[in-house]
């Protein structure tokens, strides 16, 4: 019985201890610095790549062209002293314009306004003698014209390719000259007269057909213009027979003009 009692005492004695050093052991600090990696999710939106719009894609066009032009000059009367002359020769020589030009699209149609500053340049040759003179030597008299002009046409125009970077488009429609009479340079080389001047209308109307055809911003295109009126007004020259006087009953001059063009440019 006594021993009994003593194992009982002793066990609970034991257990008393190793119940304290458990206690001890699983004990945590009621505060903690704790450091806590995060990772940023940040999402950052791809950026937005412009797209580049080509011609074709725009309502409104703008452009710049220049070329070359060739004109013939179109007589249709001629008299010189009462004599009529029937063979005139006209030589051609290139002249020069630069143009700026809108473009108004609606789908495969547009209207293209224009402002041109054109240099024209021609000559025409032929006998003053005229049938008169078959049974003698001809004596040829020229008349050389650079001519200064602000023309303004308006044409309407057709695609007949509009795809992509290409385009093809027909186009005609009227067209105003406004002649600048201080720039002109006009010689007239033996018709018989004394300083012979002509005196040019300012305002003269015409019409103009062509084909153009744009890769991207680069235009070019080729026209045809007509001349529906007229260009000399009179033709006056100095009366040897009176002093200082001038006459214009002798020479009788009518010209319109017809212009081949080509022009190389861009558009945006």
């Amino acid at each position: 019985m006594k021993r009994l009692l003593a194992f009982i005492i002793c066990s609970c004695a034991v257990g008393s201890i190793f119940s304290q050093e458990t206690d001890t052991l699983t004990t945590v600090p009621s505060q903690q610095h704790v450091t806590v990696w995060q990772h940023d999710e940040t999402v950052v939106a791809p950026e937005k790549k412009k797209t580049h719009r080509l011609p074709n894609q725009h309502k409104v066009n703008v452009g710049f062209r220049a070329g070359f032009n060739s004109t013939m000059y179109q007589v249709s009367s001629l008299k010189i002293s009462g004599i009529t002359i029937d063979d005139v020769q006209n030589n051609y020589k290139i002249g020069y314009a630069g143009t700026l030009f809108m473009r108004f699209n609606i789908r495969k149609h547009f209207v293209q306004p224009e402002v041109s500053y054109t240099i024209s340049r021609g000559e025409i040759e032929f006998d003053r003698l005229g049938k008169h003179g078959t049974d003698v030597e001809p004596q040829y008299a020229f008349l050389r014209s650079t001519i200064h002009s602000i023309d303004v046409p308006v044409y309407y125009g057709y695609s007949l390719v509009k795809e992509g970077p290409y385009n093809m488009s027909v186009f005609a429609g009227p067209k105003l000259k406004y002649i600048r009479t201080g720039k002109n340079d006009i010689e007239f080389e033996n018709f018989g007269q004394q300083d012979v001047v002509e005196e040019l209308r300012r305002f003269n109307v015409g019409m103009a057909a062509g084909v153009s055809v744009s890769i991207s911003h680069i235009y070019f295109d080729f026209r045809y213009e007509q001349g529906f009126n007229n260009l000399t007004k009179s033709v006056t020259y100095t009366d040897a027979t009176t002093t200082g006087g001038t006459s214009s009953g002798d020479i009788s001059f009518k010209r319109r003009d017809n212009v081949l063009s080509f022009s190389l440019g861009v558009i945006f």
